[in-house]
């Protein structure tokens, strides 16, 4: 017997995407390119663009078509592709400046075919470097800056740590200094948004700066990454003012059901439109900077002062169980990150509990260990040294490696700017307030360099 909706279901989705900000926040298509890989450079950029402009205009044209027929905004169109320090590494293994040029040529080619073709943004100018680095990862980790300040749509992720591993302290402090250089070659320090570290990364992510195609994908792939903390919120203070934290949970699970049902009928329709597998919905809780779109106010909601007061751990906690079980049921595929992310500047109530004093940079440090993203799109001064952002780096992912999760660090040293400071830089990249990091260093632990190594039981 067919399932029927119930009315007031019907008017609760309408509800959802007219009113509670609900949308698609991606459709991310995950692009094998090693079949454009050759010694030869310029066949390889020519077959990666002809490559390209074969697939994505018809990409683009599906989820364009999907997103009228159901009333649902998907708000990016992204591609994420094969690493760039793999089809480097003939290159890099002549000569770390051959490597270097083949990967700005390489990125400059993708970079301008996917504004041609109208997609959003491209992941994948990426390298792991967990246990050491290949020719093709030093080059990649050496020209970042100078890559990511040159092209408009690509996205860099750098896998530093692995649980069972460890932590590169070495690939930590090449990416700090990347991330400094980058914030002095681009306004505001902009171009720091678009490089990521992390620990544990998934290879199925949607998400910018983690999407790139990993190596257990198919040659083409759907990733979807829903959104829709205006919903939870609105969920929470229209049916559980005066109820117990056990049936808050029980609500969060069935509205998170509901908007991941709809993420996979769309990721569903869209994979089928251009013949590729929908490989994973990730159940991320995607803010935005703007009012009725904040996972910070999520927490406020269930009774919280203010994001950051004692309690705030323990209510992203619940959260996050709620959003996994609730969207484990609605979809056949969970990935990427699939948990509550904090952008400082994307999350306009985590910014408005920043300016009430509520909430600090050790306070989202701490909650990297319940949340997904980690420390992410939070500004910090422009004079910020070095060994404190690879300290910084070392925090956050030394809790992922311990805990066994995916966590990175996204940081902005805006030039020029002091704690308390506000930044805009508009759009959905939002504003944030610049962040004290102490007046302490961790120098000498950092210019140590080396590993921490972990061991995980394995059998």
């Amino acid at each position: 017997m067919p399932i029927v909706a119930h009315p007031s279901e019907i008017v609760e989705t309408i509800e959802m995407i007219r009113y509670l900000k609900f949308d698609v926040r991606a459709a991310t298509l995950s692009l094998s390119l090693m079949d454009c890989a050759t010694s030869d450079l310029k066949l390889m950029l020519s077959l990666v663009e002809e490559k390209l402009k074969s697939i994505l205009p018809g990409f683009v044209e599906a989820v364009d078509e999907v997103a009228e027929r159901f009333g649902v905004p998907i708000v990016n169109k992204r591609l994420s592709v094969t690493p760039l320090s793999v089809l480097a590494e003939p290159y890099a293994s002549k000569s770390l400046e051959d490597g270097r040029r083949a990967l700005v040529e390489l990125a400059s080619t993708i970079d301008s075919t996917v504004g041609e073709c109208d997609v959003d943004y491209v992941g994948g100018f990426s390298a792991y470097v967990a246990r050491g680095s290949t020719p093709g990862d030093q080059a990649l980790l050496s020209c970042i800056a100078d890559v990511l300040s040159s092209t408009e749509r690509l996205f860099s992720s750098i896998n530093a740590a692995q649980t069972g591993i460890g932590v590169n302290v070495d690939a930590i402090y090449e990416v700090s200094k990347q991330v400094k250089r980058l914030s002095e070659l681009t306004p505001k320090g902009i171009g720091c948004v678009k490089l990521g570290v992390f620990a544990n990364l998934p290879e199925d992510v949607p998400f910018m700066p983690g999407a790139h195609h990993g190596p257990n994908m198919p040659s083409e792939a759907l990733h979807i990454a829903i959104s829709g903390p205006g919903v939870v919120e609105h969920a929470i203070k229209a049916r559980c003012q005066g109820k117990s934290l056990t049936e808050v949970f029980e609500e969060v699970k069935r509205v998170v059901f509901k908007i991941t049902r709809a993420g996979e009928l769309i990721g569903k329709e869209i994979a089928e439109r251009i013949g590729v597998k929908l490989c994973t919905v990730d159940l991320s809780l995607a803010p935005s900077p703007t009012i009725g779109d904040s996972v910070a106010d999520i927490i406020e909601a269930m009774g919280v002062e203010s994001f950051g007061a004692p309690g705030t751990l323990a209510a992203l906690a619940l959260l996050t169980e709620g959003l996994r079980r609730g969207g484990a049921m609605a979809t056949t595929n969970v990935g990427g990150f699939s948990g509550v992310m904090l952008p400082g500047s994307e999350d306009l109530g985590l910014t408005d509990a920043i300016k009430r004093g509520s909430a600090s940079l050790w306070c989202l440090v701490a909650c990297c260990s319940i949340c997904s993203t980690g420390l992410d799109m939070v500004c910090i001064p422009g004079d910020t040294p070095v060994e404190v952002i690879a300290g910084l780096m070392a925090d956050v992912l030394s809790i992922g490696v311990m805990n066994s999760k995916a966590v990175g660090v996204r940081v902005i040293p805006v030039p020029g700017a002091k704690p308390g400071d506000e930044v805009d830089f508009g759009g959905l990249l939002g504003r944030s307030v610049v962040l004290d990091v102490g007046g302490f260093t961790p120098r000498d632990f950092i210019c140590r360099r080396g590993e921490i190594p972990h061991y995980k039981h394995r059998w």
